[in-house]
């Protein structure tokens, strides 16, 4: 019995020795042998392509204008600040005319002259007049110191008037004068009013540029005034498309049309650039202010709904371009295509791809 137990045992250590040493060649030959390697992969989408560079600005009135005196003087009163709507020949500011001092006595000597005169012209009419009357002087000499009458009255009609806009820069007839109230040249909108009341103003004249009154500008045609590179302006047009982003309004974008690339370039910073103006499509939701920077895209090229792949999903053999198709599970094959349109980031494919088809991600690894 002793001796079947001891066989017994044996017998099971043997088999329990067998099981390890066969389960130890097994872990042995398992980690001995090489993991595949698994790839990411991505798929084809179905997106729009757009080429495009960039131009940095601002938007704009088209029409801003400023608005200056023709006669210099101090501003009396201001009816406007920034932000009202005017319309056209609408009233800015009134100004109170200092008088040139010189012009002013020869004015006031003219009109103490054309008085005296009138009233020695006026004496000698009537007494003429009854002469006349009496038959004592013929009609063709009375008509003479008539006509000296009336000369006389027009003389000192016209140096009274004279005097008036000399001194107050109005006449009583008119109790009015487009000099000494400064009125808006267009319908639009105040933008700036950068003087007050009580400071003295400057004509505008051939050698001087004047005092600025105010500002004004039609907010309902605005245009984005930008730049863009030497090495970018032989690549667009006029007409071509922009999209444009607006600082002060984020996530929404701007449709604008080209119509403008400046002829001659502007060296900034050693570097030269050429002005465009592009006429800017207005959202009814948004006002936009005279002076947001916005950056636009200029449509260089588009196509919309195409087959595309991420660029660095490609690989090249020459001048060939391809990418590895994964035909079964960790298993991939080279596949030639042919590609259009680059944005920078998705290229268009035009042959050699299907949109269910999965692309390895050849230097990204799934761990």
């Amino acid at each position: 019995m002793n001796k079947k137990l001891k066989i017994t045992i044996k017998l099971i250590a043997a088999i329990i020795i067998l099981f390890v040493f066969i389960g130890t060649i097994v872990f042995l030959y398992t980690k001995s042998r090489k993991k595949p390697i698994v790839y990411q992969t991505k798929q084809p989408i179905v997106t729009d392509i757009i080429k495009k560079t960039v131009a940095t600005g601002s938007v704009v009135p088209r029409k801003e204008i400023t608005i200056k005196p023709r006669i210099s003087g101090i501003i009396e009163k201001i009816y406007v600040e920034p932000g009202d709507l005017i319309e056209k020949d609408g009233l800015i500011a009134k100004i109170k005319i200092i008088p040139d001092m010189i012009k002013l006595n020869n004015a006031e000597s003219r009109f103490k002259k054309s008085k005296i005169n009138l009233n020695d012209a006026k004496k000698t009419y009537i007494r003429q007049k009854g002469l006349f009357d009496k038959k004592i002087i013929s009609e063709s000499k009375f008509l003479e110191y008539e006509l000296l009458y009336h000369t006389a009255r027009e003389e000192y009609e016209s140096a009274e008037k004279n005097l008036q806009l000399i001194r107050d820069g109005m006449t009583q007839k008119s109790n009015q004068n487009t000099n000494t109230l400064i009125r808006s040249t267009i319908n639009g909108t105040i933008l700036e009013v950068p003087v007050k009341e009580g400071i003295s103003v400057i004509e505008t004249n051939t050698f001087n540029a004047g005092t600025t009154i105010a500002v004004v500008a039609d907010m309902k045609d605005m245009i984005f005034n930008g730049k863009v590179d030497e090495s970018e302006v032989g690549k667009i047009k006029l007409g071509m498309d922009l999209i444009l982003s607006i600082g002060a309004i984020e996530d929404e974008i701007f449709d604008a049309k080209l119509e403008y690339i400046s002829p001659k370039g502007i060296v900034e910073n050693s570097t030269t650039k050429f002005e465009i103006r592009a006429k800017l499509k207005l959202n009814k939701k948004y006002f936009l202010r005279a002076g947001f920077s916005a950056n636009a895209d200029i449509v260089l090229d588009r196509k919309n709904k195409v087959l595309a792949l991420n660029e660095s999903l490609l690989q090249f053999e020459g001048e060939k371009i391809f990418v590895e198709i994964e035909a079964n599970p960790n298993h991939y094959e080279k596949r030639y295509i042919e590609t259009g349109l680059s944005d920078g980031i998705n290229i268009e494919i035009k042959s050699g791809l299907t949109e269910n088809e999965k692309i390895k991600v050849w230097n990204s690894v799934v761990k």
